[in-house]
């Protein structure tokens, strides 16, 4: 069984310390397949995404970007008939290997297209991990809520209103609800599904500003459909495409600079997608 902690610090001298000069890799994929059946939905992706920056991965629906996200988080477990195939290391250790998946997870938070608000209060939503670590002083929860409310932008807007269903918000602060609750796994790698799909502009702003912010604490990967959105939010942005990884680079250059591959310069200009 490989312990919590192994899982937050990578062993020295691991894959996870990075090359030199550059930032600690948090998490490295290699030869990555991924395929449901004869279906294959990702095939032969090799990337690497390191420590504080925000990952973008684009591109149009069935490209492979939720399948990859379930594929790091071993969710696969839960998929019929997916298969994984390929190295993924996670802080260095092999996460194909790993047999205490409750230890990955729990340094993994994970934000879906739609809020998915428990059937509980707004207070329960975000105590419910702590609580599953074993935290059960009021106090300390009270600490652990308000601040990871506050760090998701909504501790002023409900904070009279805590012991309130989480399901009577608005949809907008229900997806924020629920990267509260993602953050309060205290999560060394977030990873957001389209998070924006189901909320206003104006709350999509205000989650992208909370995104700036949390890159100082916590790894980020952001797959989203709106390229636009991954130029403003993403330090380097993945293009997949038709099963495939077609590019990697720094965001600024995927949209004004030189491409490897004609398709990203099409697909971010919007002519096909």
């Amino acid at each position: 069984m490989v312990s919590q902690s192994a899982l937050e610090r990578p062993p020295p001298g691991s894959q996870a310390n990075g090359e030199s000069g550059g930032s600690p890799i948090k998490l490295a994929v290699k030869d990555l397949t991924i395929s449901y059946g004869k279906t294959v939905a990702l095939k032969g992706v090799s990337l690497e995404i390191r420590e504080h920056e925000i990952f973008g991965i684009i591109g149009p629906a069935n490209a492979g970007k939720t399948s990859f996200l379930k594929a790091v988080n071993r969710m696969d477990l839960f998929s019929s008939g997916m298969r994984v195939d390929g190295e993924m290391r996670f802080n260095g250790l092999d996460t194909r290997q790993l047999n205490n998946l409750y230890a990955l997870r729990s340094r993994i938070g994970v934000v879906f297209p739609l809020p998915v608000g428990l059937p509980m209060t707004v207070y329960d939503n975000v105590a419910l991990s702590p609580r599953w670590r074993g935290i059960t002083n009021k106090a300390e929860l009270d600490v652990i809520v308000q601040r990871c409310l506050t760090r998701a932008a909504l501790w002023d807007e409900v904070k009279d209103r805590l012991n309130a269903l989480g399901s009577l918000l608005s949809g907008g602060q229900q997806q924020r609800l629920t990267i509260a609750r993602a953050l309060s796994q205290e999560p060394d790698l977030l990873m957001l599904d389209e998070f924006s799909i189901a909320v206003d502009p104006v709350t999509t702003m205000r989650i992208e500003d909370v995104l700036k912010e949390l890159r100082k604490e916590v790894t980020i990967i952001l797959v989203t459909n709106l390229v636009q959105q991954a130029r403003r939010l993403a330090d380097r942005t993945a293009f997949f495409l038709n099963s495939e990884c077609v590019e990697i680079g720094i965001t600024e250059e995927l949209f004004t600079g030189e491409v490897k591959d004609q398709r990203t310069r099409d697909y971010v200009e919007g002519r096909f997608g």
